[in-house]
């Protein structure tokens, strides 16, 4: 980002205020002005960085306006299914074959799901798969038999969310194109569903703040105790 664009965002900022999300909102809209469509991102900050397995955070939320992201799904899959998850739109299914080609390198995808009898073999990608963050996951509910259901959702604007190791929640909630009142609308319920969540309730576990940016700008603290 220009240093020019970042300090005339950053005077716009008042000290020390905690903006509702549409004045925050407004913010970000007036100073996404580079050349392409920026990503709108919420960050969490925890209080403390999660240890335990029940501070873990890790779900999916469907975004009532989607996230404007174009989403490569794959599946998981044998017989009968492949069919329905291609119907529903994944854009590669298979078992063994896709398998192979993702050891042999191949990662062109965002989501991979897999019906629970497939995780035995899809258990072997792990070391690839882990680290990128694309391993199938019940919570995540990309382990279901309901392939065609799984598929459609994150097509439509389901995204995926985890701490990262230093206790941030980083989520997707849309693209700066869009409406200020659907931007609005995606980070609210995000807001609702994630402070609800059980490790937010585990010793000690609290938001300390959440920040919405564009992908260029600057952070805009949130008010978000109205929402708990």
């Amino acid at each position: 980002m220009g240093s020019k664009r970042h300090d005339a965002a950053v005077k716009l900022l008042e000290k020390s205020k905690l903006y509702e999300v549409e004045e925050a909102v407004k913010l970000l809209k007036q100073t996404a002005n580079v050349k392409f469509d920026e990503s709108i991102d919420i960050a969490v900050n925890l209080a403390k960085k999660p240890v335990q397995a029940e501070q873990q955070i890790r779900s999916t939320i469907v975004l009532p306006n989607g996230s404007g992201k174009k989403v490569k799904v794959i599946v998981f899959v044998k017989g009968e299914k492949e069919k329905e998850a291609l119907a529903a739109g994944a854009d590669a299914v298979g078992a063994e074959e896709l398998i192979e080609k993702i050891k042999g390198g191949w990662l062109d995808f965002d989501i991979a799901i897999a019906t629970p009898d497939m995780m035995k073999e899809v258990g072997k990608l792990g070391k690839i798969l882990g680290t990128k963050g694309l391993m199938p996951n019940p919570k995540s509910g990309t382990v279901t038999p309901d392939v065609g259901k799984a598929v459609k959702e994150f097509k439509g604007g389901k995204v995926e969310y985890r701490n990262n190791k230093e206790g941030v929640v980083h989520v997707l909630a849309g693209k700066a194109s869009f409406a200020e009142n659907a931007i609005a609308e995606n980070i609210i319920a995000f807001l609702k569903v994630f402070l609800k969540l059980p490790a937010l309730a585990t010793k000690g576990q609290y938001v300390k703040s959440i920040y919405v940016s564009t992908t260029m700008g600057v952070g805009v603290p949130v008010n978000f105790k109205k929402f708990m």
